[in-house]
């Protein structure tokens, strides 16, 4: 009787197990997980977005591209642009003069392109007034355009508020332009890696983390566009630096996200080249310089005491505009990132 009773028992909980539900669990790397606010989405968005920088001559704008082919007129000139290399003859004719009014305008109807690939006819120039009156205020930086991703790439994600985790899987540059564009603000994804990427020289690379993701991405800026530096020189760094005060938006130290260390610090560089770090009744003193390296600019920080030690180095400057300042520095075994924005 007990070796039936034992057989029985046995079958019943073969049978109740594999009734169960299965459920798939992901694990989450946190070291590799990021938020649609961290500058990697940020410069994930723009090498995946579509171009819309590459033709300002035509419609002045970053926030739409115009299809082509396209009919123009400019100073009485009526220029078809059927390719890229069309932008030029449009600019030769802006240039031809001096006393004309310079003003491009479309033979209608074109076909606009915004940055998430969706497009819209225009049928008249009030209808380009209409979308440009839209697009509200550019940041200064364009599209990562020389640089391309591999797909398709794994993305994993979860959502704080409910406890799930999810794979997706992209297949295209619209694909990773809207998933990280749409992210809501209590959701988290982490990629799969290794992918692949193809630089600027058209090589194609491993990457194997979102550091080196980062890395590669920054690295490419000056080689895509000149423009995407935000500004002309150190001079107009150091005028937008002393405009103002700023706190760091990130700080990513020694392969550890850091940027909660340093919240409620304002920084206020001064002209004199002295900065002063406030946190509530706390002040610490220090000094900035900007230098011009052989092909880039380094700004130079030190502080007073130990406590904000970690940002004290001559950190490289990846980019700017008036409100950002972003910077990294390289070792030999890590890459040091930090940013600053305008409060």
């Amino acid at each position: 009787m007990n070796v039936f009773l034992r057989s029985i028992l046995i079958i019943s909980i073969l049978f109740f197990g594999s009734c169960q539900k299965e459920e798939e669990t992901v694990v989450q790397d946190t070291t590799q997980s990021f938020e649609r606010s961290a500058p990697i989405a940020g410069l994930l968005i723009r090498t995946s977005q579509n171009p819309t920088s590459l033709d300002n001559v035509l419609d002045s704008s970053s926030c739409f591209s115009v299809q082509l082919p396209v009919t123009v007129i400019v100073n009485g000139n009526q220029i078809t642009v059927a390719d890229a290399s069309d932008y030029q003859l449009v600019q030769d004719a802006i240039d031809a003069y001096s006393n004309d009014d310079d003003l491009v305008n479309f033979v209608y109807p074109i076909t606009i392109r915004f940055q998430n690939f969706q497009t819209q006819v225009l049928t008249d120039a009030d209808d380009l007034e209409d979308v440009l009156d839209s697009c509200g205020d550019d940041d200064g930086f364009d599209e990562i355009d020389c640089i391309s991703l591999v797909y398709p790439i794994q993305i994993n994600i979860y959502d704080s508020n409910n406890q799930l985790a999810n794979t997706v899987t992209i297949t295209s540059n619209s694909g990773l332009f809207n998933f990280l564009n749409n992210l809501s603000s209590n959701t988290y994804v982490a990629i799969n890696y290794p992918i692949s990427a193809v630089d600027s020289y058209g090589q194609t690379v491993t990457i194997n983390s979102n550091s080196e993701l980062e890395n590669f991405i920054d690295e490419a800026i000056d080689d895509c566009d000149d423009d995407n530096s935000g500004g002309s020189g150190s001079s107009a760094l150091a005028s937008i630096l002393t405009s103002g005060t700023w706190f760091i938006q990130y700080c990513y130290y020694d392969e550890e996200d850091e940027t909660y260390y340093y919240e409620d610090f304002d920084f206020d560089f001064n002209t004199d080249e002295t900065v002063t770090a406030v946190k509530n009744n706390q002040t610490i003193n220090g000094e900035w310089e900007l230098e011009t390296e052989a092909t880039y600019q380094k700004l130079d920080l030190h502080f007073d005491g130990s406590e904000l030690e970690y940002i004290e180095t001559g950190w490289k400057v990846i980019e700017f505009n008036t409100t950002i300042i972003r910077l990294k520095k390289q070792h030999s075994d890590r890459t040091d990132y930090l940013t600053f924005k305008k409060n």
